[in-house]
């Protein structure tokens, strides 16, 4: 798929999000019929992806043909053919065996796949999600992770560029989305050295493989922040990184949410790169 040529023809896009497939709160149909009353030319489903791992959150395997069939069923109705709907899944990257690149993912009919990181392993080699709510990472930080931020914050990154050097994925999902949970566990973190030299390097890696990134506009009207952080877009958007804004969304009436204050930063930052 172009993302530059959508990019530059249309806003009218979002290629990040969540159904009945995985965690999201609505069905397939639901979702599509809201993201036409949005407006929406491009639409992408994109459940998270199954895993080698136990998880409540994933997609499991046995309902990836339903899945497919379901995309294809909704981009027959006739009254949704105002907006294009694409078959993806946000794939988890667990290790260079289980990942975007791994041989499974690239033998499914899918028109695009988002590579993105939501678990790490544990000291003992667990692997637990560090994303979702804060009260849950903060009983997993004492239980699975002895209270050692630094450790969950270095692995994540670590984790995020094997899976960038991993490749098999178009779009990189919210890349610094640890910065939430680490933040609200240890205040002032993202300002310490040694977290701004961890973002550095994986926006280096990031800028040198021409991967397109997404603004993830989720988290920005409960916790007043996108994925990646503001503080990162001016030296991407420099650099020419390709952006796209999505709001991974998990419910039909937050699909447009906080997007437009999203294109208005970037606005102001494209006008004066």
């Amino acid at each position: 798929m172009d993302f530059k040529e959508i990019i530059g023809t249309t806003r009218n896009y979002n290629f990040h999000s969540h159904t009945q497939f995985c965690d999201g709160r609505a069905d397939m149909e639901t979702m599509a019929r809201a993201a036409v009353a949005c407006g929406m030319e491009h639409y992408g489903f994109s459940p998270h992806s199954p895993l080698n791992i136990p998880s409540p959150c994933n997609m499991e395997a046995s309902a990836v043909d339903e899945y497919l069939a379901e995309v294809r069923r909704i981009c027959s109705i006739e009254s949704l053919s105002s907006c294009r709907f694409y078959a993806s899944m946000e794939i988890d990257y667990i290790n260079n065996v289980w990942g975007p690149a791994n041989s499974y993912f690239r033998s499914l009919p899918l028109d695009y796949r988002i590579g993105s990181v939501h678990f790490i392993p544990t000291q003992d080699g667990e692997y637990i999600d560090i994303d979702g709510r804060f009260e849950r990472f903060c009983i997993n930080m004492e239980q699975k992770f002895k209270g050692d931020i630094d450790y969950v914050v270095d692995t994540f990154y670590h984790q995020s560029m094997n899976m960038l050097r991993a490749g098999g994925f178009d779009i990189l999902g919210h890349f610094d989305k640890i910065g939430q949970n680490a933040s609200l566990y240890a205040p002032g973190i993202e300002e310490g050295s040694h977290y701004r030299s961890l973002v550095g390097q994986y926006i280096d890696m990031i800028i040198e493989s021409h991967i397109t990134i997404e603004l993830n506009t989720k988290a920005r009207a409960e916790h007043g922040r996108f994925f990646p952080g503001e503080r990162y877009l001016p030296q991407l958007v420099g650099a020419g990184v390709d952006i796209l804004v999505n709001s991974d969304a998990h419910y039909p009436d937050r699909i447009a949410t906080s997007r437009d204050e999203a294109f208005v930063i970037l606005d102001r930052i494209y006008a004066t790169a």
